[in-house]
Order: structure tokens, then sequence, then C-alpha cells
């Protein structure tokens, strides 16, 4: 007898359209995501700095997997990576996930995990397995009939309440959210004429949320250690809740320095890291305040739930980066604070659109800075128009194996 549990297929697909899908930089211009100014790692040069989309951010897109079982469930998820990504899936990936027991989670992603090894440890490959190990804890979850949540050891909290992201924080105050992040908008590439207008800006912000308001920096792996220590003293009057990610992801001794230069401060980082082996030493130096894993690039849940665990164990709380529905559903299962972010997904940054765009039915949005969970199956997320996607391979390029 077979089993109904066995994945017969897996389909994957190229969101077509801007602004749909597990891309966050895929937007038109015009949109506050590509078009603001932010320090970045592109900032020293000149011809680079102005806009993300024009050294390449976005460039590949997005994709969604579908998982289907031979009982006929299927698991739905989006993420980044386009063609790169979609042909690691359907010419690599592909062999561990057909024929295998969908539930056996943990098994084919250690699988996956381990394959792609060759290809980095960390970037592209990664990200590409957390679209798949999305899509499965989606399944698994509409195989049991219960919200993910259910699955990674049920609700701490019946209700989330959110930052948002975005270039207006006086809008997202009278959204009624808990705090904003504003980008930064110049590094160390600009002298101190650009320290100078970085905190003529922050002032700026201050002023228009008022004093109490918590208010969180982005500074996008774009800054120096004295830089950022300099920037720091200098914002002190301004009370900034958190400054998030200002060096390269790889500089583990430079966050030590900047905590030995701002003890009370508080330093946050992790969207650009991967895998529980790349957190272990943030985790270990225990000089980061908060942990900010992004579910769709860091290996999926199943790398998120390793990396909180090891968390725990050092009392340091894990509010991943964006990632919508994705995250709410790891935030409402742990014990933690409940504070996640939200990106604002609207091109002025002023009002709440989806994460996904038009991709879903079933995403969930905060209300006035807050949300309950949905009960609903997996994600609660289902595929809303086919007509953005593309699909991607055919029986001519499965690999070897695959099935």
């Amino acid at each position: 007898m077979s089993n109904p549990n066995s994945i017969a297929d897996v389909r994957v697909f190229l969101v077509e359209s801007k602004g749909d899908g597990g891309d966050y930089f895929q937007q038109k211009r015009g949109h506050w995501l590509i078009d603001t100014l932010i320090a970045n790692p592109m900032s020293g040069y000149e011809k680079w700095k102005g806009s993300r989309e024009s050294w390449g951010i976005g460039v590949m897109g997005s994709i969604v997997v579908e998982i289907e079982t031979a009982g006929g469930v299927t698991g739905v998820a989006t993420g980044f990576g386009g063609t790169p990504a979609a042909w690691l899936i359907v010419n690599h990936f592909s062999r561990f996930l057909v024929g295998e027991d969908a539930r056996n989670i943990t098994k084919i992603w250690d699988q996956m995990f381990r394959a792609s090894m060759p290809y980095g440890r960390k970037g592209l490959p990664i990200a590409t397995i957390s679209v798949v190990d999305l899509a499965l804890w989606d399944l698994n979850g509409k195989l049991r009939d219960e919200p993910v949540y259910n699955l990674i050891g049920g609700q701490c909290h019946e209700e989330i309440r959110f930052y948002c992201t975005g270039p207006a924080p006086d809008a997202v105050k009278e959204l009624g959210f808990w705090g904003a992040k504003v980008p930064l908008p110049h590094s160390h590439f600009d002298g101190e004429a650009g320290l100078k207008a970085n905190i003529d800006y922050l002032s700026a912000q201050r002023d228009t949320v008022g004093p109490d308001f918590p208010l969180m920096v982005d500074c996008y792996m774009a800054l120096t250690v004295p830089y950022a220590i300099a920037l720091a003293e200098a914002a002190k009057p301004l009370g900034i809740h958190w400054w998030e990610e200002v060096l390269h992801p790889d500089d583990v001794e430079g966050y030590a320095l900047l905590k030995q230069a701002h003890p009370t401060l508080r330093w946050t980082t992790g969207e650009h890291e991967y895998t529980r082996y790349g957190f272990r030493r943030l985790i270990e130096a225990r000089t980061i305040d908060v942990l900010q894993p992004d579910v769709m690039w860091v290996g999926g849940l199943t790398a998120l739930n390793q990396i909180a665990a090891q968390a725990a164990a050092y009392d340091i709380p894990v509010i991943p980066h964006g990632s919508g529905p994705y995250s709410y559903h790891f935030i409402a299962s742990q014990p933690q604070e409940p504070l996640c972010e939200y990106v604002a997904a609207s091109p002025d940054g002023r009002s709440i659109r989806p994460i996904f765009g038009a991709l879903f039915t079933g995403e969930d949005l905060p209300h006035k800075g807050r949300l309950k969970v949905s009960g609903a199956p997996g994600f609660g997320m289902e595929l809303a128009d086919r007509s953005l996607l593309q699909p991607f391979g055919n029986d001519t390029n499965a690999a070897p194996g695959a099935g």
C-alpha cells in the first residue's frame, strides 16, 4: 500500500511581476525600498550608492515552490533566488524530496544542506533550501490540519506586536506600531560631513515621533568599527533603541569592540548570516543583544529553530528579519517578548500592504501594530493568482535519480 504522505511532485515557479513574491527588493522604481538613500556595502562607489536597484539587488527575483503528496495535499512557499535557485531545486534538491515521506522535515533538510556544501555554506544555496523547507512546514501543517506554530511547540502568545521598518516613522507611530526602524543615509565614506548629516537626519526622525517612541537604525553592513563607535556616541542624546547590522556580517570580533565601547547600547545583527554554524560565534561571544535571522534566507524554519535553541541557552532574543507570516508563526511559539518586524510594503511606507503582494490569499496583516496569528492550517496562505507564475523545469532537465 502506497504512503499518501510521500512526496509525489515538486513544482518550482518564477514570479513574473515586481512587488509580488518573496524577494523584498523586487520592486518597481518609486518604491522606498529601492530608492531611499541608505548606507550600504556599495557606498564607497559614487556610481552605485544612490539606489540599491542600481547595483543589482533584487536582480534574481522571486520563486515559488509547491510540494504535493501522493494523497493530494500541497504545501507552498515563496522566497528569493530566481533562476539559479529554481535550477538547484529541480536538478539537485528534488532527489531528496520525491518519494520521501513529507513528514521527515529534519531528514530532508539535513540531506539538502549536506549536498549543498560544494556550492557554498551561505547565501544563495541556503536561501534556496529555505524556500523548500518553508513549503514542507506549510505542507505538514495542512497534513495535520494545524497552524505551523502548533507544530513547533504551540502558542506562547495569542497576540504579537510589531515595529515597522520604513522611511516614515511618524506614519508608523500613527498606524499604532510599537516602534520604527529607519535607514541610515550615510557611511564612513562620506566623512565628517556625512556623520553630521546622519545625526541631523536621526534628530529629525526623533522629532517626528517624540522622545519615548522606540526608534531603531538600520546600518545595512555599511560601517566600520571606529565610525560606528563615533556615530553611536554622537547619537546618545537621541535615545536610539538599537543599532542594527552596522558591520560586515563576518566581523564578529568587531561587535566585541562595539560592545566594549558602548556596553549599555543595543547592537543587533544576523539578517545576512546563515545556519546554526554562522550564528554559533555570534551567540557564544555575547556581544549581540538581539539576533535577527531571516527565515526565508537562513535555511528556513528548521534552521531558525536550531538557532533559537542555541540562543535560548544564552538568553538572547531572536527577532527574525521581515518574512511576514513565516516569522509570525515562529514569534507566536516563543516564550520571549512577542515582538516582530513588519517591513513596510507600500511604495511610500505609510500604509499596510501584504508583504508578498498579490501572490497569496490568507496573508496575515498587522492592525494597529498588533496581530493574532491565524489558526488556519500551515502558514494559512494559498496561491491567489497563478498568472503571476512561470513554471520552471520539465522532465528533460530533471536530475538523475530525482524521484
